[in-house]
């Protein structure tokens, strides 16, 4: 009886780490809210290191009302996106990551800035060594052939899902690891190394 509940609860998040969170949210916010100089050491990150723009466009998806802050509900939102989200709300925030401009689409450069920063973590952690034999432009260039279906150089949000869905070397590349709690303790291991 009790195994059948164990399973049901791995895809939630777990109520000691959320608690956790919010005593360090509160404790490094006390305002409340967080700004992107407090987003990024919230996580452990170098203001100017290899995840910093990652970091950046996290906190811009994380930002539902666009108030360049984030408050303790918009990050439990983004948590349970990441921990109970279906495939396609996963991806329609990751559409938001990629669009760093928030004008509807993804260009080329908006896709190679992602792609670079996912490397440069890649890199760090060393994940996924075998994706990183092609180049930053090379994926790039492989994503927008086989997502971009109107051939206008701009991925909008269906095009972005659709072709994730229908190919999986595509969503591989274009999902994010949207597990922050997980990005978290990568970030603090590293940090404890040095």
């Amino acid at each position: 009886m009790g195994q059948t509940q164990q399973t049901e609860k791995s895809d939630e998040i777990d109520v000691k780490a959320l608690q956790d969170m919010y005593k360090k949210f509160v404790l490094e916010c006390p305002s409340g809210v967080l700004f992107l100089h407090e987003f990024k050491r919230f996580f452990g990150v170098d203001p100017t290191g290899e995840v910093s723009d990652y970091a950046e466009c996290m906190f811009r998806a994380f930002d539902k009302n666009g108030d360049n802050t984030i408050d303790f509900l918009e990050f439990v939102a983004a948590l349970n996106l990441v921990f109970r989200g279906d495939l396609e709300h996963k991806l329609r925030w990751s559409f938001k990551v990629y669009d760093k401009d928030s004008n509807g689409y993804v260009d080329r450069s908006e896709l190679r800035s992602i792609i670079d920063s996912i490397y440069r973590i890649k890199k760090g952690t060393k994940k996924d060594t075998d994706e990183t034999q092609l180049t930053v432009d090379e994926v790039v260039d492989r994503i927008l052939q086989a997502v971009d279906t109107d051939g206008d150089g701009h991925i909008n949000m269906n095009e972005f899902i659709k072709g994730a869905q229908q190919d999986p070397w595509v969503l591989n590349m274009l999902k994010l690891d949207m597990n922050p709690y997980g990005w978290v303790l990568e970030q603090r291991r590293k940090s404890a190394h040095f």
